[in-house]
């Protein structure tokens, strides 16, 4: 049932225990020692062990026949990585560039002339004559001029 070496049996006090003794029925009972908790044997090293040897170009077998493909394939991944990149960088500065070039438009209509790397210089408004320009409409002007046609063709 259990290995020999598994059973030790119980060392005796020098005086054994007395019939009155609430430990005699413990004294012939087999104690079972775990195989984990031994203490292991020393190891005996050999006198002419070498942690490494001389020379270690004997264990090189290695054919190097892999190289060029892992060398192409991570030349071709850092091409690759390089164009993302590239291509990223270029995505978030042209962002970058509309945004301020929004904010600078917002800031002209509210001061024309308007320039953050410049001091502000207001602009002068050429004021024509009303008979002698030329009036510009605007996209609004068109719609209602189209509008009050098709009403007076109703």
């Amino acid at each position: 049932m259990f290995p020999s070496d598994a059973l030790s049996f119980a060392t005796l006090p020098s005086r054994p225990f007395s019939a009155q003794s609430q430990y005699a029925p413990a004294a012939h009972v087999p104690l079972i020692k775990s195989p984990g908790l031994r203490v292991p044997p020393p190891v005996h090293l050999p006198p002419d062990i070498h942690p490494l040897p001389d020379s270690v170009i004997p264990y090189f077998a290695y054919p190097y026949t892999l190289e060029p493909h892992i060398l192409t394939v991570e030349s071709s991944r850092r091409t690759t990585l390089a164009a993302h990149t590239t291509r990223r960088e270029t995505y978030i500065r042209a962002r970058d560039e509309e945004h301020d070039r929004r904010k600078r438009e917002v800031l002209r209509r509210v001061a024309p002339g308007f320039d953050p790397a410049a001091p502000l210089v207001p602009l002068r408004a050429t004021h024509s004559e009303p008979g002698t320009g030329e009036i510009k409409k605007d996209v609004m002007d068109d719609l209602v001029d189209q509008l009050a046609r098709m009403d007076k063709d109703i």
